[in-house]
């Protein structure tokens, strides 16, 4: 597959979990990618790691800034970098709302308004947002995380108005619970480790965690200019979460 030759994306968040799927993905398919996280990755094999705090504009345009000059443009930028939360809407003080929408939500728009003077320089611009099934389903003890994400899911769709016909396409990614590092840890903390996995497994109708490399494809698949008439476009990747309602096994 080659439909990313020549194309230059940058990836917030890009050093581990999610993020590091969607930099390998990319690159696998002919891009030139760019991996932002608060520690750069290691340059290898076509990737740039580049350092950027995502709650500081300065940093963002920065490394945005740095992105373009080393590749000689900006194509595809994936908003993919954020934080989690527990609790409900009494648990957390207004300090940590403010963090993570920060982190979450603002990261996003801080990202986004670095990369759009380069993205309408390009005949295949696109920006993804990585957003949660917390957008769209009522979760237990994520009042906070629930908020930022549904802010994210509102914030593509009205960015995808915005800026269609200066032919950048924004469109999103909901992944249900994924086998990522922050999941781990969260395991790690719980009182019956595999009690809590079973259980996160047991509510999405396949029966699994989501893999990064699921949510990297459709990351891929909505980045792409194969997918020039896709916009405004809330992608589930849950295993049937949001939508099925399967009987319970018997």
């Amino acid at each position: 597959m080659a439909e990313f030759d020549g194309l230059v994306a940058a990836v917030t968040g890009g050093a581990s979990g999610i993020g590091a799927a969607v930099v390998a993905a990319l690159r696998e398919r002919g891009a030139r990618v760019a991996a932002l996280d608060l520690r750069a990755a290691p340059e290898a094999d076509g990737v740039l790691g580049v350092q950027a705090d995502v709650t500081d504009d300065a940093s963002v345009r920065e490394a945005i800034g740095t992105v373009a000059d080393r590749f000689g443009g900006l194509d595809i930028l994936v908003n993919n970098a954020g934080i989690g939360a527990q609790g409900t809407v009494a648990d957390n003080d207004d300090a940590e709302w403010l963090r993570v929408l920060d982190v979450n939500v603002l990261g996003m728009v801080r990202t986004a308004r670095a990369a759009l003077p380069y993205l309408r320089r390009s005949d295949s611009a696109a920006i993804v947002n990585v957003g949660s099934i917390a957008a769209t389903a009522g979760l237990p003890q994520r009042a906070l995380y629930s908020a930022s994400k549904g802010a994210v899911l509102a914030l593509s769709r009205a960015m995808a108005a915005d800026h269609l016909r200066e032919g950048i396409r924004v469109n999103c990614v909901n992944p249900g619970t994924a086998d990522t590092p922050w999941i781990g840890r969260l395991l790690d903390r719980a009182d019956d480790p595999e009690a809590e996995r079973a259980a996160l497994c047991a509510r999405q109708p396949h029966g699994r965690l989501v893999s990064p490399e699921e949510v990297a494809h459709a990351v891929v698949y909505l980045a792409s200019p194969v997918a020039g008439s896709t916009s405004g476009v809330g992608l589930a990747v849950d295993g049937g979460m949001q939508d099925l309602r399967l009987r319970p096994v018997t």
